[in-house]
């Protein structure tokens, strides 16, 4: 009955709107140039903007979900038709095998949107048919709600006061006989919940609520401290209008928000406004956002140490935490969070972990794989060491206790990590026999390693010194007796054949108990003055 009436009025609606436009004549639209020049090429094509769901319900209810097999004029956008499908099942209307379910058939027979279609027959469960009819009519309409207040509306057409009153009865009156018809139907299939005394109660004070709620489940919203601000179970914030703050609204904890928009103005900080919505309690929150209900286990940073909480969530509301111990994968998701934002430096307060890091990462760049990307973008992906770490943080290790170096070799590839300190050394040395510490770059830069040492030391040297298996040179900061700089070479050969003598004439005279041979090349390396070389 409703849906071929719903059918034949809008095609006699459309074919009035053709007429009128093929007889009045020319529609001339004024823009100014500014609204011109920034306006699209073409209008955006509704197929990528409108919600798919009662597309992708009539494609399963054909036999066609998703509208694979069907020849259409342009293909659905997938994100759209997926986000659709999801939507159908949240609503039961879809099995796990995306088949439609014989809820799913009746919301297919409705003229309404699916969310709606299955807000009016859970929602007469608990309320009646008639209240849910109600206000299932107001949200189909898309009727204007006086300071966002839905409870407020629907008095208003209820009572003839609403200019719209007459179309609203009309249309309550005709849902509440689907939902009367279909309330077997209903009964039969699985609710969100078994309500109890308690739970029926409050939807039969807050029935537009509980449509709302069970329509937009991920729009369940909670008071968020600031004055009119709720945060969505979708995890936006949003925010009641100024002409809701005397209203049914003001102070409520819980509300089920049927529209909200984005605007430009304050919003209360949130930069979205709550247009149309009615407050409910917890109970009916938990029961309508069934389906966002879980339990996750949690870690946070409580000083050097992580702890633990158990955490009740409806979306992204919190509706219960007790302390609980460290899950092993809340504590890996930490410790990629703390790789991600500070690098290894909150494992690393000797620094050790990273001198090996710079290391290694060196090879990464020179030689490739398998060295590791130790990259601070990599970091997190680097499954061995944040398990490693995790691991030790679970069992209630402090930061100043964790071996984050040896947790880095661990994770280096074998049996290639057993050459790390040929390949890359921690000290090379010099031609006096002294080891010298390799300065090895940062991992975001492209430099290469440095060795600084006294100039006498390298006294002899005909090569400069290479890692990476001789491919990477090393950059020598030749030093003063006294440690100043006097030059910096990545070739020593070519150092000895020319700016040497510049330094040896500006520095003999400086540093006399120091050896300067006109032929350095040739020349015994040493650390000691002439007297001690003696």
């Amino acid at each position: 009955e409703g849906r071929e009436s719903e059918i034949l009025r809008r095609v006699v609606v459309w074919s009035l709107v053709l007429l009128l436009a093929v007889c009045i004549g020319t529609v001339v639209r004024c823009h100014t140039a500014a609204a011109l020049g920034t306006a699209p090429a073409a209008p955006t094509p509704a197929l990528a903007v409108v919600d798919l769901a009662p597309v992708a319900l009539a494609f399963t209810a054909w036999g066609a979900p998703g509208g694979r097999g069907l020849t259409l004029p342009e293909d659905p956008p997938a994100d759209a038709m997926a986000a659709a499908e999801r939507t159908l099942a949240s609503l039961d209307a879809v099995d796990a095998d995306g088949r439609i379910t014989p809820h799913g058939a009746v919301l297919a027979e409705l003229p309404l949107d699916p969310p709606l279609g299955h807000a009016l027959l859970r929602a007469a469960l608990w309320t009646g048919p008639r209240p849910a009819a109600e206000a299932t009519a107001a949200l189909a309409l898309d009727l204007r709600a006086p300071g966002a207040d839905l409870e407020a509306l629907v008095a208003s057409v209820r009572d003839g006061r609403h200019p719209e009153a007459g179309r609203w009865r009309r249309e309550a009156d005709r849902l509440e006989r689907l939902a009367r018809r279909h309330a077997h139907h209903s009964l039969e299939t699985r609710a969100p919940g078994e309500p109890g005394p308690e739970a029926t109660a409050a939807a039969r004070r807050h029935p537009a609520g509980l449509v709302s709620a069970l329509a937009f489940p991920a729009w369940i919203a909670r008071r968020a401290g600031e004055a009119g601000a709720y945060l969505l179970a979708s995890g936006t914030r949003a925010a009641l209008p100024r002409d809701a703050a005397g209203g049914g609204l003001a102070g409520q904890e819980w509300l089920a928000v049927a529209e909200v928009a984005r605007v430009a103005g304050d919003a209360a900080g949130t930069g979205a406004a709550i247009r149309a919505t009615a407050p409910i309690d917890r109970t009916l929150a938990e029961l309508a956002g069934a389906g966002l209900r879980r339990t996750e286990d949690t870690a946070d940073w409580r000083g050097d140490r992580l702890t633990g909480r158990r955490v009740d969530r409806l979306g992204a509301l919190v509706l219960a935490q007790t302390p609980a111990p460290v899950a092993p994968d809340a504590a890996a998701q930490a410790v990629r969070a703390a790789l991600a934002a500070d690098g290894l430096a909150r494992f690393d307060p000797s620094g050790r972990t990273e001198r090996l890091r710079r290391r290694v990462h060196l090879l990464h760049r020179v030689l490739g794989a398998p060295w590791p990307d130790l990259s601070d973008a990599a970091l997190p992906g680097l499954d061995a060491l944040v398990d490693g770490l995790a691991a030790d943080l679970a069992a209630g290790r402090s930061l100043a206790r964790l071996d984050a170096e040896a947790l880095l070799r661990g994770a280096l590839p074998w049996p290639e990590a057993g050459r790390l300190d040929e390949l890359a050394p921690e000290r090379l040395p010099v031609p006096s026999g002294r080891a010298v510490v390799v300065d090895y770059p940062a991992v975001h830069e492209d430099t290469p390693p440095v060795v600084a040492a006294k100039l006498q030391e390298f006294f002899g040297a005909r090569v400069t010194p290479a890692v990476a298996d001789g491919r990477e040179p090393v950059v020598l900061h030749l030093l003063s007796p006294a440690g100043r700089p006097l030059a910096v070479t990545a070739d020593l050969p070519s150092f000895w054949a020319g700016p040497y003598a510049q330094v040896r004439a500006e520095n003999r005279g400086r540093y006399p108990k120091h050896p300067w041979p006109e032929d350095p090349a040739a020349a015994e390396p040493t650390a000691r003055t002439n007297r001690r070389a003696r």
